[in-house]
């Protein structure tokens, strides 16, 4: 339902306080606004839990709309608890005044949400769906869920927002939609039925359909909460950190050695993969594929070139890595991750787990959606291995040139030896000829994206990713 009576600037102004919009900076103006329903399980003298669409339509050259999702709770009076997630007040038809405020900051309006998933956990088809608006909630049988348990909004999130009910279940929110099936769901819906210890479990998602078209909108999912879990990408600096604390130790030597933990890492992703072409189509495409790869990768690099001036001096032993691909002649494509990095691992004490299937936030969902080669994954790994170091050594204060150069030499040793653990582990050996020919484009194509971030972002480390430019080819 098309929402008239809410006051577009009110809620641009908002957009412009969260930490999630990804749209800051650029000019925009809030072009509609769609409510698609109430969450089902109201509680008693607790706010409505209405559910939007807001449409942005961007006023710089690159223009475009971008649709965001907007959960509010809405009170008679004003809450005082929650003027930090203040959006706005206005008049509701039927309703008359009400307070607005951002329902995931909100822990009786957030037990709507549970409530509702407890409902559709008792229901025979494991759905509860409100029948005015389409608004439904699914559940994955096999786990009980706890409805007397508070909420807590995760407070460092970029682009979604996670809300943790008690020690159990994590629901995370997609705030930026579009129309089609998430694979971030699809993904870990399939792996949790087929027994996965290598992901978070599903529980559950939201969706909706839009009656005009029949779309579906995926709206949010509920997953198992690793309550014992570190992230992947601070244990990695963990261990670079004490690597560099002991001067007169190898990376071997040192206890925080990670290698062991790089080893577990590729097994698990190795056995992903395995599940996930299993589950998933998976496609030996022709050479008419290998050659498409290369020029899209030739693409990137064209682009990339006037941003980056130093690319200049390795565009040619790119291109011959390209033209490498361009020559094989087949290429297997399957379901992968699409984003992976170190900070899209937990280490917990059963084992590693991979998260965030959504791929590349960047890219269209219908893009992420599509098969790929799995060895962009395991080059994603591959490039996190090298930045881990390269970070910690950058935190230190400069100070005399050979004690630089010692951190230098011991933060190469600390990423070769990973990428190196890493690797075997996954292949499951050494790498075949058309493997490594598919590998060292992938990193390379990953490496150029990152030279154009960081000339953009940190000019300063732009010599992270040429480094590993220039590496490529070597054994």
């Amino acid at each position: 339902m098309k929402v008239e009576h809410i006051d577009p600037n009110v809620l641009a102004e908002y957009f412009g306080r969260t930490r999630w919009f990804g749209g800051k900076g650029r000019p925009f103006e809030v072009t509609a606004v769609e409510r698609l329903g109430a969450v089902p399980g109201a509680v008693d003298d607790g706010p409505r839990v209405v559910v939007h669409l807001v449409e942005l339509t961007y006023g710089d050259p690159e223009g475009g709309t971008e649709l965001y999702q907007v959960p509010l709770a809405l009170y008679t009076e004003a809450e005082s608890r929650l003027d930090h997630a203040f959006v706005g007040w206005w008049e509701e038809p039927e309703h008359g005044w009400v307070h607005a405020y951002d329902a995931l900051h909100d822990k009786v309006a957030m037990a709507s949400w549970l409530r509702t998933f407890v409902e559709a956990e008792a229901s025979p088809d494991g759905t509860v769906t409100d029948a005015a608006s389409g608004l439904s909630f699914h559940r994955v049988p096999g786990h009980a869920l706890d409805s007397d348990v508070h909420s807590a909004l995760f407070s460092g999130e970029q682009s979604n927002s996670s809300v943790l009910f008690g020690e159990d279940s994590l629901m995370k929110l997609f705030r930026k939609v579009t129309p089609g099936r998430n694979p971030d769901i699809t993904v870990h819906e399939v792996l949790t039925r087929a027994g996965s210890e290598h992901v978070a479990a599903l529980y559950g998602w939201v969706d909706w359909r839009d009656p005009a078209s029949g779309e579906v909108v995926q709206l949010a999912m509920l997953q198992e909460f690793l309550r014992t879990a570190t992230d992947g990408w601070d244990l990695a600096l963990t261990s670079v950190r004490d690597l560099f604390a002991e001067a007169d130790l190898h990376a071997h030597e040192v206890g925080g050695d990670f290698a062991g933990e790089a080893s577990r890492l590729g097994e698990a992703l190795r056995e992903v993969h395995t599940a996930l072409a299993t589950h998933f189509p998976t496609e030996d495409r022709g050479a008419e594929a290998a050659r498409e790869l290369a020029e899209a990768m030739r693409a990137r690099l064209d682009a990339a070139l006037p941003a980056v001036p130093e690319l200049a001096a390795h565009a040619d032993t790119l291109r011959a890595a390209y033209d490498r691909v361009a020559a094989l002649p087949t290429l297997s494509v399957q379901q992968v991750h699409g984003d992976l990095h170190l900070g899209q691992t937990l280490r917990t004490s059963t084992g590693w787990r991979i998260v965030d299937f959504e791929g590349e936030p960047a890219k269209p969902l219908a893009e992420r959606q599509l098969p790929d080669s799995p060895w962009r994954d395991v080059a994603g790994m591959l490039r996190s291995f090298d930045y881990a170091p390269r970070v910690v050594e950058r935190s230190h204060d400069e100070d005399d040139a050979e004690s630089a150069a010692q951190r230098a030499y011991r933060a190469e040793e600390w990423a070769h030896r990973n990428r190196n653990h890493f690797l075997v582990a996954y292949a499951g050996g050494e790498v075949s000829d058309e493997q490594r020919i598919l590998l060292d484009a992938y990193v390379a194509d990953k490496a150029v994206y990152e030279t154009v971030y960081e000339t953009r972002n940190r000019p300063t480390w732009v010599s992270i990713p040429l480094e590993a430019i220039a590496r490529i080819g070597d054994s």
